[in-house]
């Protein structure tokens, strides 16, 4: 099965012939090859016959022991954190240097859509590729941080100032949530989940696209879907999105693990760890500022 995040769809950790990380010999313990990890509806448990195997419950189920050259938690932490970490970078730089004041604000706007569209570009090409390119990962992060800091300074600026540090703690706290729901199984990904996720997703999307038409179209707030309180009850579905997708990612990296991965698809699970993250800041930034906009 394919994980993917709100925006794009990317290659999951598979075991099929059209992907490459799985063709080695599996782990011991690991789910033999051709294995359906979603069939009973649990994650695979890859002890269930190495008694002798040492477990590993930091992330969440256990996992098998990891052979050379192989995925592991620790892997996907570090690319993450360099992933969203060069967005901080690209975002602060953004913030400090594209001043949305009155005399830069059409400059800065301009650098920003551009930056998404090069964003945007670099995941397609991303997730196209059939393995993980961290220059394109990287470079894409950089540029989605520019457009964030325009973003986020635009919001600070002319709605209020706490609106962005908010946003940040809701981000964190969504991800802390669904980190520990994942980890103590409140939270199960099975193939139900995944079509549910995925269909209410492709929706939400198409709605969005819709709004956008109108608004560009016939002006004002296109449909409401960004305002008031369809744009309050849009914005909190957006969120749930992400935490859904969010839990998607953690089972894309559990199965990685399990199956044992090569160790550059650690940058797959960064890739897509940073682009749900973004969804979601983007969703909540949104939220806030509608409701600050409210009082």
């Amino acid at each position: 099965m394919r994980s993917s995040n709100p925006v794009f769809s990317r290659r999951g950790f598979s075991r099929d012939n059209g992907h490459a990380g799985f063709t080695a010999a599996p782990q011991a313990g690991a789910p033999a090859a051709g294995a359906n990890p979603y069939a009973q509806g649990t994650a695979p448990n890859p002890y269930a016959t190495n008694p002798y195997a040492q477990q590993d419950t930091r992330f969440g189920a256990p996992q098998a022991p990891a052979r050379s050259g192989a995925m592991t938690i620790d892997d996907v932490v570090t690319r993450t954190a360099i992933t969203l970490g060069t967005v901080v970078l690209g975002a602060a730089a953004a913030w400090a240097l594209l001043p949305v004041d009155e005399a830069n604000l059409g400059k800065s706007y301009g650098i920003a859509i551009g930056a998404a569209l090069i964003a945007f570009v670099l995941s397609l090409v991303q997730s196209f590729k059939r393995k993980p390119v961290p220059a394109l990962i990287i470079s894409y992060a950089a540029f989605e941080g520019v457009f964030l800091g325009v973003i986020s300074s635009a919001v600070s600026t002319y709605i209020g100032p706490g609106v962005v540090m908010q946003a940040v703690l809701g981000t964190m706290c969504v991800f802390a949530g669904v980190l520990l729901a994942y980890k103590m199984r409140w939270i199960r990904v099975t193939r139900r989940f995944y079509g549910f996720v995925m269909a209410a997703a492709m929706g939400f999307m198409l709605l969005m696209v819709v709004n956008l038409l109108f608004a560009v179209f016939g002006g004002g707030d296109g449909l409401g879907f960004r305002s008031g309180g369809l744009g309050i009850l849009f914005g909190v579905i957006g969120i749930v999105l992400g935490a859904c997708f969010l839990a998607l990612d953690f089972k894309q990296v559990e199965d990685g693990i399990a199956y044992g991965a090569p160790r550059e698809e650690s940058w797959l699970a960064a890739f897509g760890l940073t682009m749900t993250l973004v969804w979601i800041y983007l969703e909540m930034l949104r939220l806030l500022s509608i409701l600050s906009g409210d009082d």
